[in-house]
């Protein structure tokens, strides 16, 4: 539903428009009746307008100035209708050089505003579709460099629309009840919640709205924001990065009313190495498993070692990582007890607790690659460590690192076991016959008795993908299929296919096809059976 101001000095004639038709029915709502320029510039500044229909000559601020004030300020794209009068025709000529879409004569006669407000629906559908289609294509773009896949092209073309100087970090952002686990029970809901991130990402950004996007993870289903920082935003906001960045926080917070996480990676010189900030980002997501949680996590401070006096319990830990690798559950308890008493002990506090836990993630990572170099052992580590946490456990506590201890030495024992083609069987099937259900890993690791990290790790190994891109491809093929044969609407299509949230669906779409569902719908219905794509 579009969102239109009426403007009008006169209050019969503002009246009389808002009940010459049925707004709704034209796909309209009537957001305010105002009653001059001015009073309309302040609405415009707080709040989102979609169309505004002015009279030309009003007090304090006329039809005409305030069009000009809107467009030479950039507050808003809003579309202009002007008011005139057969004597006032040389205003609404002078409107239509300034962008005005088109102006009524007085008295307005019903068929015509209905014709015009037909007209701009049409206007504003196809703009937000190509507008919708370039951020599709430079988050694809984005993408690509995060996971260090260099495009010369796409390249170019983000520089050409994008500043990117003094220096360019990955930042993620999440709701902290959503981002510390793979598979939650009801994926609609956290999907409505990232959604909300990325809507206020992209009104507090404006016109730097392309620089977010939806999650960029690959191994585990993600809820969170990829955001991509350059130091360019912080010199135009007069302001250090550090302080930016606070800023930012605050605004998200504030719009969302969540509580959430940012992970800000490390500082490189352009944004084609932004993929040494991602990886960065992926450390981080380790280390913060087992940490106190807090709001946002830096990079150089969290993974910075300790210069004087770094104590680190080097044989105790070395005696946990041989009871993990050989999954004996009784001695993991009591390796992480004596842990424990060590680092009490000789006093062991934050940044040198950090070493040992780094220490540890680190050789555990070893272990794993050793039988399966293939795998990324680093989007594995983050997942357990992850999973074993709960509600009511704190992090880097000893319950917490039993419980990741205890999973990461089963996770070892089936590396070295290798099930995986009968298992990968079901699961295909699984997916073929219930695609458009809430399909988890973690789901599907309960139903035949494996773990969810394994699992995850040994489809990316014979699909050459993860479980949720996979999945995702094969949801997207399905509603290409019925794009083509049925009639049904795109909302339609998207929910059959398992997306309740349609601009959630019109993102992937895109993202995996390169063009809408509409335009697709209508370049394929000529040679619907040669040039569909393959499921």
């Amino acid at each position: 539903m579009l969102k239109v101001i009426i403007v009008d000095d006169e209050q019969f004639i503002a009246q009389g428009l808002q009940a010459l038709i049925d707004w709704n029915a034209a796909g309209y709502e009537v957001a305010a009746v105002l009653s001059d320029g001015q009073e309309a510039l302040e609405y415009i500044k707080k709040l989102p307008v979609d169309l505004v229909i002015t009279d030309v000559m009003m007090p304090k601020m006329t039809g005409l100035e305030l069009l000009e004030t809107v467009r030479r300020e950039n507050l808003s794209n809003a579309g202009f209708v002007i008011l005139s009068g057969y004597s006032e025709f040389s205003y609404a000529q002078k409107a239509l050089r300034y962008g005005c879409i088109d102006y009524l004569l007085k008295p307005v006669e019903k068929q015509d505003l209905l014709s015009i407000l037909s007209k701009y629906n049409n206007i504003s559908q196809n703009s937000k579709m190509e507008e919708q289609y370039e951020l599709a294509y430079q988050a694809r773009c984005l993408i690509s460099l995060l996971f260090g896949k260099y495009d010369p092209n796409g390249v170019d073309y983000l520089h050409k629309h994008l500043d990117f100087s003094d220096g360019v970090r990955y930042i993620e952002i999440s709701a902290c009840h959503s981002s510390d686990s793979e598979d939650d029970d009801d994926e609609n809901h956290f999907r409505m919640v990232q959604r909300d991130l990325y809507q206020s990402c992209v009104q507090i950004l404006g016109e730097d709205r392309s620089r977010c996007f939806y999650d960029a993870s690959l191994d585990r289903v993600g809820y969170g924001i990829a955001f991509v920082y350059s130091g360019a935003l912080a010199r135009n906001a007069g302001c250090s990065e550090t302080q930016y960045i606070q800023d930012f926080y605050k605004k998200l917070g504030v719009s969302t009313q969540h509580e959430l996480r940012f992970l800000v990676g490390k500082k490189v010189d352009d944004i084609t190495t932004v993929s040494e900030s991602y990886d960065t980002v992926c450390g981080l997501k380790n280390l913060c498993a087992f940490r106190q949680q807090k709001s946002i996590y830096y990079y150089e401070e969290e993974l910075s070692v300790p210069q004087e006096r770094a104590v680190l319990c080097k044989d105790t830990l070395d005696q946990l990582i041989t009871a993990i690798e050989l999954n004996e559950q009784e001695r993991i308890g009591s390796e992480i007890d004596h842990l424990f008493a060590e680092m009490q002990q000789r006093g062991v506090h934050n940044k040198d607790i950090n070493l040992n836990l780094n220490y540890l993630l680190f050789r555990l990572m070893h272990l794993a690659s050793n039988l399966d170099n293939e795998a990324n052992q680093k989007e594995m580590l983050q997942f357990i460590s992850a999973q074993s946490f709960r509600e009511g456990i704190s992090r880097g506590s000893r319950q917490h690192l039993f419980r990741f201890a205890r999973e990461y030495a089963d996770y070892l024992s089936l590396l070295r076991k290798n099930i995986s083609t009968d298992i990968l069987d079901s699961i295909d099937k699984e997916i073929q016959e219930h695609y458009s259900e809430n399909l988890t890993l973690q789901g599907l690791g309960k139903k035949y008795y494996i773990s969810s990290a394994y699992l995850g790790q040994i489809f990316r190994k014979k699909y050459g993908q993860s479980f949720k891109n996979y999945l995702c491809s094969y949801r997207i093929n399905e509603a290409c299929h019925q794009l083509l044969y049925t009639n049904k609407r795109i909302g339609r299509i998207a929910e059959d296919v398992g997306y309740k949230d349609v601009d959630y669906f019109l993102c992937k779409f895109i993202e995996l096809k390169g063009c809408t569902p509409s335009h697709f719908r209508k370049s394929k219905t000529e040679k619907p059976h040669s040039e569909f794509p393959g499921k």
